[in-house]
């Protein structure tokens, strides 16, 4: 595991787009295509908005990326709570990658149906590979939770499936989201993580005792690639020095 510390989201921003665009030149020069699964939330945001724009929008070879989702709310797409929204918003409609090359999470059927026509993708991309995506950016929520990998509920303990559909007691929805599994078959993982509540979740996270069913994300431990941590000064400042 890898720690990335920077003062603010901003700084924090700016540095991990720099790397997943050097980690996207890396890769595209033994293989011709890039898999990365995007993340919601408000640090994605800002690093959507760095991707889009001047130098790296030029920089990276968007024909050669291959863009999937961590998860989706189960809201239709033109709702402001919808991932793929997002990234539409502040990153796909501004950067030329093919339309065949997206692969949203559809919330215009069922969520099961949706949940099973998502694994049919995933198992065509990489049935065969020693490895799946080549990043999974994900996002840490106060509680713990990552993907849709929510404190106490069953998906938590899904050990077969890559995709999955399953309501939310708590939100009153619905959520698809991809698996544990699946997101430990990457090549890296890269969390993002900012702000002072989570302070005290990420030491738990990463310090703490192994409690997947309370902190969910400590499930996610890439079994051949590399996982890092980008933080800032305000999630990090609780975990110990070292």
């Amino acid at each position: 595991m890898q720690l990335h510390i920077y003062k603010d989201a901003d700084e924090l921003s700016q540095a991990a787009a720099a790397w997943i665009a050097q980690v996207i030149e890396e890769t595209l020069k033994t293989q011709d295509r890039f898999t990365i699964a995007l993340s919601g939330g408000s640090t994605p945001y800002k690093l959507h908005l760095v991707l889009a724009a001047s130098p790296l929008k030029e920089n990276i070879d968007w024909s050669k990326i291959h863009v999937f989702w961590g998860d989706e709310r189960a809201v239709p797409f033109d709702d402001e709570r919808n991932n793929a929204k997002m990234a539409y918003d502040t990153l796909l409609n501004h950067v030329p990658i093919p339309a065949d090359q997206i692969h949203v999470m559809r919330t215009d059927i069922t969520p099961e149906a949706s949940a099973a026509a998502y694994e049919k993708i995933l198992h065509t991309y990489f049935d065969e590979m020693e490895t799946s995506f080549d990043l999974v950016l994900l996002g840490m929520g106060d509680d713990g939770h990552t993907l849709s990998l929510f404190p106490g509920t069953e998906i938590v303990r899904e050990r077969k499936a890559w995709a999955k559909a399953f309501y939310l007691t708590a939100q009153e929805m619905f959520r698809i989201t991809i698996t544990a599994p699946i997101a430990n078959k990457s090549a890296r993982v890269a969390f993002l993580a900012s702000g002072e509540k989570k302070a005290n979740t990420l030491k738990n996270v990463l310090e703490g005792e192994f409690q997947p069913d309370i902190y969910p994300s400590q499930l996610i431990k890439p079994v051949k690639g590399e996982l890092h941590w980008f933080l800032d000064e305000d999630a990090a400042k609780l975990l110990t020095k070292s």
